[in-house]
Parts: structure tokens; C-alpha cells; sequence
């Protein structure tokens, strides 16, 4: 098997879905009542234990094997970054360099990502940047729902602020994402086709490798709320 096979999501749909208008304007005006599991509130209780509460937090959200974790944390040293990821065994996966080496401004925590976020916006607190990078896009019709910018947790996205970064290899998702966020804040928000030079994670490597197209949308939530 090749390295450099990966495919495009394949789906019958070609555009924004006909019912995220709908779906995401139930979301926002109806609060997302499901019970927040106890294991949730000890994650978030771990991935804080060393945050000083000053230095500006950065979730990486679904951070898989960590990587971009890493990356984030090496780039923005005076920040403090999150790897959140449901998967132990890929939060357990060697990592590109020796624990000596690794920052010492980061954590990796093992969470319901839906829950995590809905805790971290329960206690009121604001991101300064937040990675969202190649999600399961869930490309059939009927899937919508499962989509980040389409679920029930989107407001609570929403309420963390920050500079939201979404990456994916599917147009169709970071499409959506922005009609979703124009709904929201009601103001244009515009994805854009991009080239990884310095991959964040092995997924985008793998996809730019591939000769895929890769996107992302990017947007200040705080300024975007203020206007």
C-alpha cells in the first residue's frame, strides 16, 4: 500500500445542505440539555491543573496523535495548549521527539470532546485560539447532524471565543462551517483553498501528499461577536 493514497470524501452532496440553516438556528435557540458526565469535569479538572490562569489557552480539539499539539505548543510558547483527543491509544503513540525535548507548555487530556467543551464553556472561560483540523467530515446526506458546525454543541464552540481555525480536505464541510458561523454572528465568514508547507498533522500531510486540495476557514469570534 502506497503512502500517499488518501481520497477525497466522497458523498452525493455537492453543496451546503438544504437543512443546515435550520438545524443550526434549532441549535442556537434551543440550549443543549444532555447531562455533562462527571469523567468530563475530572478531564477538564486535569488539562487545567497546571494552567497559572493567565496565560492565554489554545484547544486543540480531536488532537489525534498529537502532533499538532506539539507544533501549536512550539509556536506559541507563552500560551497554554490543550490537546484534547477521546482515543487513548492515539494519545499513546510515539511522538516526534524525546520527552526531554518535548514543550513544557502543553497537555494532552482524554476527552468526550462534545463534553469537554461544553464544561470549559459552563465555567465561562475564553480561548485565545482554537484548532479544530480535519474533523470526520461525515459526508452522507443523512450524517449532517454529526457535523461540529451542525450538532447541538456548536453554541458552546461558539462561546469559547477565540480564533477558530478548522482545517479539512472536503470543501463542502468548511462551506458549511461558514454559513454556519454567518448564521451565528451575522456577518460574512469566508473559507479559503490553501497549501500546507508545514503540515500540523500527519492527516494533512497525507492529504497534501495525495495531491488533494486542502482548506480552512479562520475567524475571530471575539471580533466577529463585537461587530
Amino acid at each position: 500500500m502506497s503512502y500517499a493514497n488518501s481520497r477525497i470524501p466522497e458523498s452525493a452532496q455537492q453543496g451546503v445542505h438544504t437543512h443546515l440553516a435550520e438545524r443550526v438556528c434549532t441549535h442556537l435557540a434551543s440550549p443543549f440539555r444532555k447531562p455533562i458526565a462527571d469523567v468530563s469535569r475530572a478531564a477538564r479538572d486535569d488539562a487545567l491543573a497546571g494552567w497559572d490562569g493567565h496565560a492565554p489557552l489554545i484547544v486543540d480539539a480531536g488532537c489525534g496523535v498529537g502532533h499538532s499539539t506539539i507544533e501549536l505548543a512550539r509556536t506559541y510558547s507563552d500560551h497554554c495548549v490543550i490537546g484534547v483527543e477521546k482515543s487513548e491509544d492515539r494519545l499513546q503513540r510515539r511522538k516526534p521527539y524525546p520527552d526531554a525535548l518535548m514543550p513544557s507548555n502543553m497537555v494532552f487530556v482524554r476527552a468526550n470532546l462534545v463534553d469537554f467543551w461544553r464544561v470549559l464553556a459552563e465555567d465561562g472561560l475564553r480561548l485565545a485560539r482554537h484548532y479544530i483540523l480535519y474533523p470526520n467530515p461525515w459526508p452522507k446526506i443523512g450524517h449532517l447532524g454529526r457535523r461540529w458546525h451542525a450538532h447541538p454543541v456548536f453554541p458552546d464552540i461558539l462561546r469559547l471565543g477565540g480564533v477558530l481555525e478548522c482545517r479539512s480536505n472536503w470543501a463542502v464541510y468548511i462551506d458549511e462551517f461558514a454559513c454556519a458561523l454567518e448564521l451565528a454572528r451575522g456577518c460574512p465568514v469566508a473559507g479559503e483553498a490553501f497549501e500546507a508547507a508545514r503540515p500540523l498533522t500527519p492527516f494533512e500531510r497525507k492529504y497534501r501528499d495525495s495531491g488533494q486540495c486542502l482548506y480552512r476557514l479562520r475567524v475571530d469570534l471575539d471580533a466577529a461577536a463585537a461587530s
